[in-house]
């Protein structure tokens, strides 16, 4: 149980201690399918989907479209569905669509419209009851 919030703590630390590897303009829009392996910032927008490892959608940032990403840390604009393993809302961004997350942060200020799954692994003392597979319908703005 307690192993798994260490795990994750130390997986977020690697993950911001990563160089950015690409970053995409704020004088930039992109039109299609974004690809990408490391880490990726976005300052402009992306209409489209986007497929790849860690991703910052900075306080400029827009997506329209889908994200499958292990880490998102969202600090802008999202219109679009969301899974990943580590996900952060962070104060004033707006996401509006579902999210999909092992691990799910919101801090308070986060603007969130839509439905959260947030799947947790099952303690051996849980494993009797019913799955830990959390659905909501919720819109959040602080």
């Amino acid at each position: 149980m307690f192993g798994k919030a260490v795990s994750t703590d130390l997986d977020m630390k690697r993950v911001d201690n990563e160089a950015i590897s690409s970053i995409i303009d704020k004088d930039m829009t992109i039109t299609g399918e974004v690809s990408f392996k490391g880490k990726t910032r976005i300052d402009g927008t992306v209409n489209g989907n986007i497929d790849g490892e860690h991703l910052i959608l900075s306080e400029n940032g827009k997506v329209i479209g889908d994200i499958h990403v292990s880490s998102f840390n969202c600090y802008g604009s999202l219109q679009g569905n969301v899974t990943a393993t580590m996900l952060t809302a962070r104060k004033n961004c707006t996401i509006i669509g579902k999210l999909e997350a092992s691990s799910l942060n919101v801090e308070p200020g986060a603007s969130i419209e839509g439905e959260i799954k947030a799947a947790a692994e099952l303690s051996p003392l849980e494993e009797t009851k019913d799955p830990t597979d959390i659905t909501v319908e919720t819109t959040a703005a602080q």
